[in-house]
């Protein structure tokens, strides 16, 4: 588990990379935080399939935060980003797979266990949160259901089908933080009902549910901006 030297400085925000060996794997991460290292939090963020950790939404999310205080952190998902080894992604048979080879669910957990205890032991510990979507959520609602130091979440885009829908589906009941959850009510590639019986078995108490015409990928910039002020306020 080490930084690379690739430390980039802009706009106040420091980037910088890291990797990680996780169960004989190695987990490529990018950790951002302002240049003047006073974030007293920090955001986990989950990127969505066929996507990466630097892909140009989740650096947006990144900066949004940075600019409130707080820090923020991706890893590549399993065969995504510098995890791909060749373009199997596109075809729903082909995720499958790369979700199983990075060893599931289990899997999953403990590449962001070993990032977020990475990120302390070099910065210290903070009150953290959890930002994904689609597969976001397919890697975020296992982590916030398990890591009690997940304070809040935003999730959604997701059901219980899927490559892991039976184990989201199993821990939902166990997430207890507050969670805002984001529906695409003409989704083309996750079901609306899935959506909605993953949201109905969260076991939060303070939950609420954002629904917004149109399909996956059109996600309104207004619901990510408020995304980041619903984390900002609760993590405060």
């Amino acid at each position: 588990m080490t930084w690379r030297d690739d430390t980039v400085n802009k706009n106040g925000i420091t980037e910088r990379a890291f990797d990680l060996t996780v169960n004989d794997q190695n987990v490529p991460g990018v950790y951002w935080r302002p240049e003047k290292n006073d974030a007293s939090r920090i955001a986990l963020l989950g990127h969505g399939g066929s996507t990466h950790k630097k892909v140009e939404y989740i650096q947006l999310v990144a900066t949004m935060l940075v600019e409130r205080g707080i820090a923020a952190m991706a890893i590549d998902g399993p065969g995504h980003g510098e995890r791909a080894s060749e373009n199997r992604i596109q075809s729903p048979d082909g995720f499958v797979d790369i979700w199983n080879e990075g060893g599931g669910t289990d899997g999953i957990m403990a590449d962001w266990k070993a990032a977020l205890d990475f990120i302390e032991s070099e910065e210290g510990a903070r009150p953290a949160c959890w930002w994904g979507l689609s597969m976001g959520t397919m890697m975020g609602l296992p982590v916030t259901a398990t890591d009690s130091r997940i304070r809040v979440a935003l999730l959604g885009l997701m059901g219980t089908s899927g490559p892991n829908g039976e184990d989201l589906k199993r821990l939902a009941p166990n997430v207890s933080c507050p969670v805002r959850f984001l529906v695409q009510w003409d989704d083309d590639i996750i079901p609306r009902d899935s959506c909605l019986e993953l949201f109905d078995v969260l076991g939060s108490e303070k939950k609420t549910l954002h629904a917004n015409p149109g399909i996956h990928t059109a996600v309104p910039q207004a619901e990510i901006a408020s995304s980041v002020e619903y984390l900002d306020r609760y993590l405060k």
